[in-house]
């Protein structure tokens, strides 16, 4: 993966496989973001067996044949879905397409997995519930940013484990590299078809602070959006921000936007920061800016000391194994369905209050 191409982020397999080959099947369709590179190599690593792969755009199907050549190209999204050995299917749809692709897959009798964000507004919120309720499959969703980080991973097992005591406050920044405007797509410029930055790249964040706080809910207090160097897409955010307090009693803020500098040596300087009663956390997740160190950088300070802890290559993702397990067996271990929904519900909510900034 080019370190300057967020839109294609696929770290490379791990393998820790939980099943036998041909024990879960899945296929992959709708390939509109580059992160089902990711999603698949994440389900291969967890001992999933990848059929098919569909797209409307042949040319797109055939270039995920190359990465993966072991699939087979389907003629129509209803030969995938009417195939009894299909497990799963996971989509990196359009966002406006998103929900009404997964309410398909599981009315097919299928489990969905779905790129971030799931869903666009809480009218399609609603419809994927009651969908859900109704067919009794799972619609999961790839937030990438903690399920498939090394440093996310490491610094939910150690809050987990109390590290730093009861977390109190969370704050994520979440910046993206624009690259050249005429390599994206129009529905990245259109607020009705990628549903504004809060409700898109906003979402990862909004789900890292329910984790790592452990709450089930959150109010938004404040949020706000704007276009302060895009003049030319008015609709698209292209800076957004805002500070919730969740049901744990902790609070969480968030900033995203489309200004990381060419000079960063990759897509965006993603950070964490985590606060605790008994220490801190600082996720460096893709870079260390200035040194050699590389990702997966994570920064613990308690009452022994300050300790770096280099967690790239050696903690793994072990959510797709989780997600395997938990759609043969109907458990919830890597994700609750409420979960899943609850951070898209609070991205939707903070887009939709949100204060529209005018250019300084």
């Amino acid at each position: 993966m080019p370190a300057s191409e967020g839109a294609n982020y696929a770290p490379a397999a791990m393998p820790k496989p939980v099943v036998e080959p041909g024990e879960f099947v899945f296929a992959a369709m709708h390939l509109d973001h580059g992160h089902i590179g990711g999603m698949t190599q994440g389900l291969l690593g967890a001992g999933g067996t990848l059929k098919w792969v569909y797209d409307p755009q042949p040319e797109r199907a055939a270039a995920f044949k190359e990465q993966f050549p072991q699939v087979t190209i389907a003629s129509s999204e209803e030969e995938v879905l009417n195939d009894p050995e299909v497990h799963l299917v996971a989509a990196a749809a359009v966002p406006v397409d998103r929900a009404p692709l997964g309410i398909r897959v599981m009315e097919a009798g299928k489990d969905y997995f779905t790129d971030k964000t799931p869903l666009i507004s809480l009218e399609q919120l609603a419809q994927a519930k009651a969908a859900v309720e109704r067919t009794g499959k799972k619609y999961m969703v790839y937030y990438s940013e903690r399920i498939h980080v090394e440093a996310a991973v490491l610094a939910t097992q150690l809050i987990q484990k109390g590290a730093i005591g009861t977390v109190l406050q969370v704050t994520g920044m979440g910046p993206h590299r624009m690259g050249d405007p005429s390599s994206r797509p129009d529905w990245f410029f259109e607020r009705a078809r990628y549903g504004g930055i809060l409700t898109d790249i906003g979402s990862h964040n909004f789900e890292q602070m329910l984790t790592f706080t452990g709450s089930e809910d959150a109010e938004i207090l404040s949020s706000s959006i704007g276009n302060f160097g895009n003049p030319g897409t008015p609709e698209l955010d292209d800076f957004g921000d805002a500070h919730i307090a969740l049901s744990s009693g902790a609070t969480g803020f968030v900033r995203v936007d489309w200004f990381t500098p060419s000079g960063l040596r990759t897509w965006g300087d993603g950070r964490t920061f985590v606060v605790g009663t008994e220490g801190y956390l600082e996720l460096r997740k893709y870079v260390d800016v200035t040194t050699d160190n590389g990702p997966n950088q994570v920064i613990l300070v308690d009452a022994e000391g300050e300790h770096r802890l280099e967690a790239d290559g050696k903690v793994g993702y072990p959510f797709f194994g989780e997600l395997v397990l938990d759609l043969l067996h109907r458990t919830e271990n890597a994700m609750t369905q409420e979960h899943a929904f609850k951070a898209v519900e609070l991205a939707l909510k903070a887009q939709e209050q949100a204060r529209e900034l005018t250019g300084r």
